[in-house]
């Protein structure tokens, strides 16, 4: 008879108990997902510099401006995006200008390995 009472607990732990962890643990893995704080950080640099809001820029645009060695301050003084002939001035109410070789805002002062003077 103890065996009976033992299989049934051991049962009972073993069927109800397992899925009901599995359960959890699939609940809770969404609750510090990496999204969530790639969001909240693209919105406060929104906030903080509207040239560091890169959230309508894709991943692969990202993955090109770091390629193109685009920087958001020149190294080099007189190599500026604002005197770069592939500079695309900001447009009225806005301190960003753009590129013509990549996605996203560009800080006048900023600086990319395709800097090509303006003639």
């Amino acid at each position: 008879m103890q065996e009976l009472i033992f299989s049934r607990r051991k049962f009972l732990y073993q069927y109800v108990t397992g899925p009901v962890l599995i359960l959890s643990g699939i609940f809770l893995k969404g609750c510090g997902r990496k999204a969530d704080h790639k969001v909240n950080a693209q919105a406060t640099q929104t906030l903080t510099d509207p040239c560091e809001n890169l959230a309508n820029v894709s991943e692969t645009d990202i993955a090109l401006r770091k390629k193109l060695g685009y920087v958001n301050q020149s190294p080099i003084v007189d190599n500026q995006c604002q005197n770069c002939n592939l500079f695309l001035p900001p447009k009225e109410g806005n301190d960003c200008g753009g590129c013509m070789l990549f996605k996203g805002p560009v800080y006048p002062g900023g600086y990319c390995t395709y800097w090509a003077p303006k003639v």
